[in-house]
């Protein structure tokens, strides 16, 4: 393959890509990065002006983006996302299911009904009725990419976060069989599952000392991970470099899960 082609493995130009829970994070670096190879971005979380700072910043460095804002929890606003984005930029490319909810934090015992529905609607029920939403738009483009943001919490209990290893164990499932069946309709399902990441998400993991060298101290990578070193995986999936690969999880964990 010539250096040209290489290149051009990578490029997003003239893709369309969603990321939700894009404002911060994870989900901030990969707008960034996808912006940076030629994607128009929609970013999209909660607040508004979340969405429009991070906007207007990608803007300001000569990329494509706009903010939409949208509750993942509400069908309706996700209705809205979708219809917003095409409004703004005529269809759909990517797809990156990038907002999580884990809202307790502790034994399962302590996870009560509210919490459970509240964790399964963010981290299952919205990745799969938005995958849905995009689902005829991609297939009308020719096909697409959808990324499921996971977790090592998927592949093995995470102390303390039982309901929310349970999601994404589902997500991860939810990933395989999206996969086995938009195939056909030249869609790619994938799956990153990072392990521990230093995001305001994952901060009672990590601000305490004790319970980081508790997570760190036998890994290959003796370390957390940051955003910077998940957004190239994703760019990968995104893009025609990973045009072969679908229904797999991809962790990024510092050999966590060996």
């Amino acid at each position: 393959m010539n250096p040209a082609a290489e290149k051009a493995l990578f490029d997003l130009t003239g893709k369309v890509a969603i990321i939700t829970g894009a404002s911060k994070g994870m989900g901030e670096d990969m707008a960034r990065v996808f912006a940076r190879f030629g994607a128009k971005v929609v970013v999209s979380s909660r607040k508004q002006d979340a969405c429009d700072a991070l906007a207007n910043d990608i803007k300001a460095q000569g990329g494509d983006a706009t903010g939409i804002a949208a509750h993942v929890g509400d069908m309706n606003q996700l209705q809205r996302l979708v219809d917003k984005s095409i409004e703004a930029y005529g269809g759909i490319d990517i797809l990156v299911n990038n907002a999580a909810s884990n809202p307790v934090f502790g034994p399962s015992l302590d996870c009560d009904g509210l919490a459970f529905d509240k964790i399964m609607q963010a981290n299952v029920k919205a990745p799969f009725e938005l995958s849905k939403l995009c689902y005829p738009i991609m297939k009308a483009r020719g096909g697409g990419s959808i990324i499921m943001m996971s977790s090592i919490a998927g592949h093995t209990p995470d102390p303390g976060l039982g309901i929310y290893s349970v999601s994404k164990a589902s997500l991860n499932m939810l990933t395989k069989v999206l996969a086995k069946e938009w195939g056909p309709d030249g869609i790619r399902v994938n799956a990153i599952c990072p392990g521990l990441i230093k995001t305001k998400f994952s901060q009672a993991l990590w601000q305490d000392e004790k319970m980081l060298d508790h997570f760190t101290k036998r890994l290959p990578i003796a370390r957390m991970g940051t955003t910077d070193e998940i957004s190239p995986l994703a760019l990968y999936l995104a893009s025609n470099a990973s045009t072969y690969s679908t229904g797999s999880l991809f962790y990024a964990d510092g050999g966590t899960v060996i």
